[in-house]
């Protein structure tokens, strides 16, 4: 009499906890790819950008629509990020313990200068937006908590990229590096002299590098070693000059070092 078999997987000789862990890690390859785009995807864009199979996207999506993680449009039959994905990103801020402390910072750093503060966070070769604070006379930006841009084309990455020694760099950035604007330096020679002026001047600069008509700048939060997180300024190009432009970088500079030794007396790491 055949042997019944509960795991489909296990009938192919696959491990049954192997082929869980690949459905679990295609489920969230799934995830950050409708998070990549701002457009709702069918089953045919999802197989042309992550290569999966048909049927294990059917499966995949059916299971993520029915969790909530999943919003369908029945008339095209497209899909896009579901509310869970706000939630849980949502518990992610809650449960960090720096941003209440940060959040405290930005306000006081948009009081003193009127231009919009940001506190983000590094991962990899990207920055992600953990809370911002707009300037009301703030026209050029899009800031969104949970926003990513490229380390390399931000004052914030470049002030946490140089935490990093030489090597470090080398062997994280890719040899060619995006540009978002003609301003964007995109070889790692330029990066290696930028961060050596941001380590002697304690603060990040940049100029239309990551959007055209805006300059910031950026300082570590200096608790974690290396840092983790920093602050900074996006400032209209035509409403500072440079002078301006120190200025309120030497201000985020001091706050941020601030910032580091309330989070250090608070026992946060």
């Amino acid at each position: 009499m055949p042997q019944k078999v509960d795991n489909p997987a296990a009938a192919d000789g696959a491990p049954a906890e192997t082929s869980g862990v690949k459905s679990a890690r295609r489920a969230v390859d799934l995830i950050e790819t409708f998070a990549a785009n701002d457009v709702w995807l069918s089953l045919s864009d999802l197989h042309a950008r992550t290569g999966f199979p048909r049927s294990s996207l059917h499966g995949l999506l059916r299971t993520l629509l029915e969790a909530g993680w999943l919003e369908a449009d029945a008339n095209t039959a497209r899909y896009r990020l579901g509310v869970r994905a706000l939630i849980c990103g949502t518990a992610y801020l809650d449960r960090d313990a720096v941003v209440p402390f940060a959040t405290e910072a930005l306000e006081r750093i948009r009081e003193k200068t009127g231009f919009t503060a940001h506190f983000a966070r590094r991962n990899g070769t990207e920055v992600v937006y953990l809370e911002t604070r707009e300037s009301q006379r703030s026209t050029h930006l899009v800031s969104r908590v949970g926003r990513t841009l490229p380390a390399h084309a931000t004052a914030l990455g470049k002030a946490l990229l140089a935490e990093l020694t030489h090597d470090e760099i080398e062997a994280l950035m890719p040899a060619t590096l995006t540009a978002l604007t003609p301003n964007t330096i995109t070889t790692l020679e330029g990066l290696h002299a930028e961060f050596a002026a941001t380590r002697e001047r304690g603060y990040a600069a940049e100029v239309e590098e990551g959007t055209l008509g805006v300059r910031c700048v950026a300082a570590v939060i200096p608790y974690r070693i290396p840092g983790t997180d920093a602050i900074s300024c996006s400032m209209p190009i035509a409403q500072v000059t440079d002078d301006d432009a120190r200025r309120v970088g030497e201000l985020l500079a001091e706050t941020t070092a601030e910032l580091g030794q309330q989070l250090r007396r608070a026992g946060i790491r």
